[in-house]
């Protein structure tokens, strides 16, 4: 029994020892194969043609595509296309005469445009389709606001920064984080046609007594005379009514009886285009003679294009502006006689927005590439570039086109230094006859076929 143990235990042991000897050899041969020395290399010289792969750079900014989304078609289509010929002069004047962005290196402005039509649904189409298909960092639009409203929208959402030329004043009141206007709110033109007229009316040494309100019924109309009938307030001047009728009429018959039944002193008239021209020639036609009847809302009455369908029942008629054409600056001059030359007209208050828009955009892209090298089209970069800008006739070719001289925008987006001005028909021609007249150039007032208020 004790001889069959041992037995068993040597086998045993002679298995184990087998194995272990087999681990150390493989072990020690592991270990002298990492131990031997790595073949030698050729050295080589860096080829003059290879180099470190250098870390990732976003591609040098050539063209920037700036949006115009106006009504080219329809009822207000002669703002929209008036729009579309500044926009095209100024971005030629950007990208050949000055040089494009010079802080990016040059880079050019390249317009894509988009027809906003008349309503707000094919406003909003056109902003989604242009922003899909072009990518604008930056669009301008679109003139009447019930469009430009439906236009903010899709801006607003897809983070794009929208230049507005719409006036109504709660475009800036909605908390849009993207939107900018460097031209006076609605209100504003009601305000400047009644201190016109008061200040007119004073330098003649006339008292007006009494006022009849009227305007189209958009939103627009509604804010225009609502600035109107505040400040008329301020100066004591009674309100006989305030008249709203449809921005399409037809017949302006009933209006205008309105009119000669209540017989006001003055008369602020907030139109478009073919509302203002249908009203002149109703007036006109039906011997309504007040001391004044002053348009307010920068549009109707005064543009060559009323002019040339109201012809002489449009004469006197005054209207407030977002623009100046007879700003004495070296800049409008020049920006002003070249329009002249390529379209044959003055340009007024669609031209004249555009103007200083996109001057203003320059400057903001400019102070964007400054602020922001890496970045500056990022919406928020562009938007604090915007914010930063304090532009004066000094400084700013966009100062040079403004009615005041001044451009800085508040938070909301408006600027804090907006301001009119109003022009005047006289013999056929549209003059700037407020705050400061063409040279040479005096107010009409009050109107010549007024029959001293009897």
């Amino acid at each position: 029994m004790p001889a069959i143990l041992n037995l068993g235990i040597s086998k045993t042991a002679s298995i184990a020892i087998a194995i272990i000897v087999i681990v150390i050899i493989i072990g020690i041969a592991a270990y002298y194969a990492t131990q031997q020395p790595a073949a030698p290399t050729t050295p080589t010289s860096p080829s003059p043609t290879t180099s470190p792969s250098p870390t990732p750079t976003k591609p040098k900014i050539t063209e920037i595509k700036i949006g115009l989304i106006e009504p080219l078609t329809g009822t207000h289509a002669v703002f929209g296309q008036e729009a579309k010929q500044a926009a095209e002069l100024i971005i030629d004047i950007i990208n050949n005469e000055l040089g494009g962005i010079k802080n990016l290196g040059g880079a050019k402005l390249k317009l894509v445009v988009a027809d906003a039509g008349e309503t707000p649904e094919s406003a909003k189409l056109a902003a989604e389709k242009l922003i899909a298909e072009e990518h604008p960092p930056i669009i301008l639009g679109a003139y009447i606001s019930r469009l430009t409203a439906a236009v903010a929208e899709v801006t607003e959402r897809e983070k794009v920064i929208l230049i507005m030329d719409g006036l109504v004043d709660s475009l800036t009141e909605q908390g849009w984080k993207y939107v900018f206007r460097a031209a006076p709110k609605a209100s504003a033109h009601g305000k400047s046609a009644v201190e016109f007229v008061m200040e007119m009316a004073k330098k003649k040494g006339l008292e007006i007594k009494t006022a009849v309100v009227m305007n189209e019924d958009s939103i627009f109309g509604h804010y225009v005379a609502q600035g109107a009938i505040l400040k008329l307030k301020e100066y004591g001047v009674k309100i006989l009514d305030h008249i709203e009728y449809p921005y399409d009429i037809a017949d302006a018959t009933p209006l205008v009886s309105k009119l000669k039944e209540l017989n006001p002193d003055i008369v602020i008239s907030v139109p478009y285009f073919h509302d203002a021209v249908l009203i002149a020639k109703t007036i006109k036609a039906m011997g309504f003679h007040p001391m004044f009847i002053a348009g307010a809302g920068a549009c109707g009455y005064t543009d060559p294009e009323s002019i040339k369908a109201a012809g002489e029942a449009v004469e006197w008629y005054t209207n407030t502006y977002s623009y100046n054409p007879a700003r004495p600056t070296e800049w409008n001059k020049k920006i002003v006689e070249e329009f002249k030359k390529r379209y044959g007209k003055l340009p007024t208050e669609a031209a004249g927005i555009v103007f200083y828009s996109l001057m203003v955009v320059k400057e903001a892209l400019e102070k964007a590439a400054e602020m922001y090298p890496d970045d500056p089209l990022n919406p928020d970069h562009l938007r604090e570039a915007f914010l930063a800008l304090d532009l004066n006739d000094n400084n700013s070719i966009a100062a040079q086109l403004y009615p005041t001289g001044r451009i800085k925008f508040a938070p909301n987006g408006d600027n804090l230094y907006a301001g009119t001005a109003i022009i005047q028909v006289i013999n056929g021609e549209p003059h700037v006859v407020w705050p400061d007249p063409e040279p040479g150039i005096e107010p009409v007032f009050p109107r010549p076929d007024w029959k001293g208020g009897g």
